[in-house]
């Protein structure tokens, strides 16, 4: 008979598909093992590989003393996972044990659970006057080295205390933002959107079975706003899913045409719409073969979305920069192609989740180059600070930015004019 499944072997399970083998945890979350978990339990597995990937460098060091050589890849992920919650302030007794049986129950593994219990024993005693003496942890090479060179170390250190710190809830309201905060007690942000500390299960939040609001990052709620008054307005939303900017385009009075690539993706885009009470035409489509004619387009590309690190802390370990080069010529074809649905004198606004100059600013730099009379309007929409500003004419958002507030996803964004 298979061992129950617990929310600490589950954690361990999702950290192996993440360091063992390359998986996104959104991507892991699946499977027999998984679905027999509470949802409490699912949540807190969820967590618990967060933080310890958030964490990995302070785990890693931690334990560095107490082995002489590295285990396999799952004893290491238990012990990982032991040394956060001992260091953070979990009960000894408990977490060891558990992480012993984690182990005990693993055919290849059983013979290691003395080890995993007395590295988890010392751990317990010395590791968190040793946690607090660790430097933030720093985002893997691959990806720390372009950033440098991009914003400069103290920039990049900035960023790595906001990945660290994880982020708020933030909601997008159909209406009234105002008076939203108020109902849900959380804080107006200066570009409208709303912000929840501590947030809850999202569900059971005022307004959410009413369809009043949706979770949609600060950051990410901002590229909408830039095409400015789109009421009445045939506007394609060309990577719809999971919908936010399609609600919101919706929600301001456009006849909003949502483009996926993914069907499944898209049946989320649908049920987002069925909630809040809008309407958008939902179509399933390769964004470079669709066909069509818009006042203006909204032009989310897939991007290497290193800039939702303090939401997504898998990212960084799973992926190691491959395919980014391929995703930088697909969002210039998509520009382009844009352009071409675009009617003459029509607006279209260029956006990433990326930190990534080349899949930004090098992108909108380039696209002057090959359309001749394209031109950057000025990028105007509540609260936009002056320090957002990029030498092109766009946005550059990074998580370091409204550090006293907690954050906001790496995004750029620019808003570009059709010739006439």
């Amino acid at each position: 008979m298979p061992p129950i499944p617990t929310a600490r072997a589950q954690a361990v399970a999702l950290l192996g598909q993440v360091l063992g083998q390359g998986r996104l945890m959104s991507d892991a979350m699946t499977g027999p093992a998984w679905a027999a978990l509470a949802p409490a339990d699912r949540a807190a597995a969820q967590r618990m590989a967060a933080e310890v990937l958030r964490n990995l460098e302070r785990c890693d060091r931690v334990l560095k003393p107490h082995l002489r050589k590295g285990p396999p890849v799952f004893v290491k992920n238990v012990l990982r996972l032991g040394a956060w919650e001992l260091c953070t302030g979990g009960a000894a007794h408990g977490v060891v044990n558990d992480c012993v049986q984690i182990v005990a129950q693993d055919r290849k593994a059983q013979s290691m659970k003395g080890l995993v219990n007395a590295v988890l024993r010392k751990i317990a005693a010395e590791g968190p006057a040793e946690w607090a003496k660790l430097r933030v942890p720093r985002l893997p090479r691959w990806l720390r080295a372009p950033l440098v060179a991009a914003w400069g170390g103290k920039a990049v250190a900035a960023m790595e205390a906001a990945h660290l710190a994880g982020a708020p809830l933030d909601l997008t309201a159909k209406t009234d933002a105002a008076a939203l905060a108020q109902t849900v007690a959380g804080a107006l942000l200066p570009t409208g959107s709303v912000r929840l500390a501590q947030a809850g299960q999202v569900s059971a939040l005022p307004g959410y079975a009413a369809g009043d609001w949706w979770v949609q990052d600060a950051a990410a709620a901002l590229p909408a706003r830039l095409l400015g008054d789109v009421a009445g307005l045939r506007v394609l939303d060309m990577c719809a899913a999971p919908g936010g900017k399609t609600m919101q385009l919706a929600a301001a009075g456009a006849r909003v045409t949502a483009l996926d690539l993914s069907e499944t993706r898209l049946a989320r885009v649908s049920e987002n719409l069925a909630r809040t009470g809008l309407e958008a035409e939902i179509v399933a489509g390769d964004a470079l073969e669709h066909e069509g004619r818009y006042d203006a387009i909204l032009l989310d590309a897939p991007c290497s979305a290193t800039g939702t690190i303090r939401r997504h802390p898998d990212l960084p370990h799973a992926k190691q920069g491959e395919g980014i080069s391929d995703l930088i010529g697909l969002q210039a074809a998509m520009i382009d192609h844009a352009l071409d649905l675009l009617v003459p004198g029509g607006r279209l606004v260029f956006c990433t989740c990326s930190l990534i100059p080349d899949e930004g600013e090098c992108q909108i730099e380039e696209a002057l180059v090959r359309h001749a009379g394209l031109t950057v309007l000025p990028a105007e929409a509540p609260g936009i600070a002056p320090a957002w500003r990029s030498s092109e004419g766009g946005l550059r958002l990074r998580p370091d930015f409204w550090a006293d507030r907690g954050g906001m996803d790496g995004f750029y964004m620019a808003l570009l004019r059709k010739p006439g």
